[in-house]
């Protein structure tokens, strides 16, 4: 069975660890994007909001692994713009019997991220991470990006609260217009709109 099986069923809450509390419709408008902007020459700070369905599906055997996860889509946008300036797919896994935990998605500006840790099955802080080269953990990109934005290294941690949910994250980038790295940020507070 596969995430996109027409006949999959939802798992029990329990199996899906520390993602469980995740599960469902979200929005937030407190984001704040910490980036380099090239109309403006420089790093600013730009508000969005986000919408964001995480939908539970499992398991999924990799031989004697065993995985229970969340089918993911989000969308941002800058205020009063009725087109998203960041989309993501992906999955959010998660292995009971090791402690792993991953968030594994697609940026359509062409990248491609699998990010990970380990957690507790009742943890409310998760922190995974990835970096290009990573045997493990990795980012891969196009082209274009690893020559004019590269992105060596993503950490997001996730705190889970009992009214809902924030992260921030910061993805290290190589740029070739600047002489230092820049740490591109997102961080944001999520609220439950739906199940």
């Amino acid at each position: 069975m596969t995430a996109t099986d027409d006949t999959a069923t939802a798992p029990a809450t329990e199996l899906l660890g520390p993602l469980a509390p995740l599960v469902g419709e979200w929005e937030g408008d407190e984001g704040v994007d910490t980036a380099f902007a090239h109309d403006q020459g420089g790093v600013i700070d730009t508000p969005y909001r986000e919408r964001l369905s995480l939908t539970p599906f499992g398991p999924v055997a990799n031989g004697r692994q065993v995985l229970y996860g969340l089918d993911y889509r989000t969308a941002m946008w800058k205020a009063g713009d009725p087109i998203p300036f960041h989309t993501e797919v992906g999955y959010w896994l998660w292995d009971a019997a090791t402690g792993e935990v991953l968030r594994g998605f697609v940026v359509p500006r062409g990248i491609a991220v699998l990010a990970g840790g380990t957690a507790t099955a009742d943890a409310t802080t998760l922190t995974m991470r990835a970096a290009a080269g990573d045997p493990r953990y990795a980012i891969g990109e196009n082209a274009y990006l690893a020559d004019h934005a590269a992105s060596l290294s993503f950490e997001i941690t996730i705190t889970i609260g009992s009214t809902g949910w924030s992260y921030d994250q910061v993805t290290m980038l190589r740029m070739s217009n600047l002489p230092d790295l820049l740490p591109h940020a997102d961080r944001n507070s999520l609220r439950r709109v739906g199940s």
